[in-house]
């Protein structure tokens, strides 16, 4: 049975100390297969490949590995893992619990998050473990145990597979970032906002990050100008700590400045007038925040990138027409809003929206 399970497969057959080189190459040029097993012993070890190599790719193999012998062999079939969650539970749930399986998740590292279901409360357990299985670079899965709350914006979670450990390296954009969701907020879902963000800032800029978490706005657009100074504001200790740790990895140290406090005192008393870009992803409470950011603004003018949460019809003219508004009571001028677009669906018809306002 074992010889019938086998595949016959073109491979590389090299020295088994260029086993690692052997992979590498293959891989960059699509050659490898996934669905087999690379098979080794004490002095040589077997690559397989996807398909026969053609001549210009054998050539370019034998130029970087001339040790390099092309032959087929045998090879055991690689497990498939399954795609999905609900791939995994297929036969362990009924077919009512079954569609009520979460489908969206959330990966920060190697951390999954999910939301699981009230009628799904007694399986969660056993949904984190499918997880686990589905995802290989997920070490912990945590459902949802509350929403956002508090001066720290904060959730609470429930370890439901993997070890207890909610601290983990978050990777975005070419940046690292060190938290631990049980002491800071971090959304990936925002990944692409905070890359939009950052192509729109111009070499020699100020910018104020008001509500900066552990920086994954500050830090990828020191990362991505050299010229820069952004300061960094946030209320919160445990995520200044790491939002001061993440410069160093992310070598922008010298380009970001942690500062913690509140950002509307921090805005007027130390940073009034200096910036010519000022970043608010604080949805909830941003048109508290509002006049702040604007007294922060440069006198010649400048960018605010305004967030706030929206629903029902017609969305995107109401927050104008409320920011205008809002912006009538401080002391700067709104002269137009070059852009108001959904930046990501949070609930059921309900959006985060984000507003620029070009403040003279």
């Amino acid at each position: 049975m074992e010889a019938q399970s086998k595949i016959k497969a073109y491979c590389l057959k090299v020295p088994k100390n260029l086993g690692e080189k052997t992979i590498r190459l293959a891989t960059e040029l699509s050659l490898l297969s996934r669905d087999l097993k690379v098979r080794s012993d004490k002095e040589i070890i077997l690559v397989p490949l996807n398909r026969k190599p053609t001549a210009s790719k054998v050539s370019e193999l034998k130029r970087m590995l001339p040790h390099l012998y092309i032959t087929i062999e045998d090879f055991e079939p690689r497990a498939k893992r399954p795609r999905s969650i609900s791939g995994v539970l297929g036969d362990r749930l009924p077919p009512y619990l079954l569609a009520s399986v979460p489908r969206a998740i959330d990966f920060v590292g190697d951390i999954a998050v999910l939301e699981v279901p009230q009628e799904l409360e007694k399986e969660k357990k056993l949904i984190g473990e499918a997880a686990l299985q589905t995802y290989r670079r997920v070490r912990t899965v945590l459902a949802k145990s509350s929403a956002v709350a508090g001066t720290y914006r904060l959730r609470e979670y429930e370890v439901i597979a993997g070890p207890p450990n909610t601290e983990t390296i978050h990777k975005e954009h070419g940046c690292k970032y060190h938290l631990d969701l049980g002491k800071v907020y971090f959304s990936p879902r925002l990944s692409h906002e905070r890359k939009n963000i950052a192509s729109q800032v111009g070499e020699n800029e100020t910018v104020i990050d008001m509500f900066a978490g552990v920086g994954p706005f500050s830090v990828l657009i020191a990362k991505t100008h050299r010229n820069v100074k952004v300061y960094a504001i946030d209320i919160n200790p445990e995520a200044i700590k790491y939002l001061e740790r993440n410069t160093i990895v992310n070598g922008v140290w010298r380009n970001v400045i942690p500062l913690l406090g509140d950002a509307a005192d921090i805005a007027r008393s130390k940073l009034r007038g200096v910036a010519d870009r000022v970043i608010m992803n604080l949805p909830e409470k941003a048109a508290e925040y509002l006049e702040a950011a604007s007294d922060a603004v440069k006198p010649s003018g400048g960018i605010i990138h305004y967030y706030e949460f929206a629903e029902g019809p017609s969305f995107l003219n109401a927050i104008k027409e409320r920011v205008t508004e809002t912006m009538k009571k401080t002391r700067r001028k709104l002269e137009r809003i070059p852009e108001a677009r959904i930046v990501r669906e949070v609930a059921p018809f309900r959006w985060q929206i984000a507003v620029d306002l070009l403040i003279r």
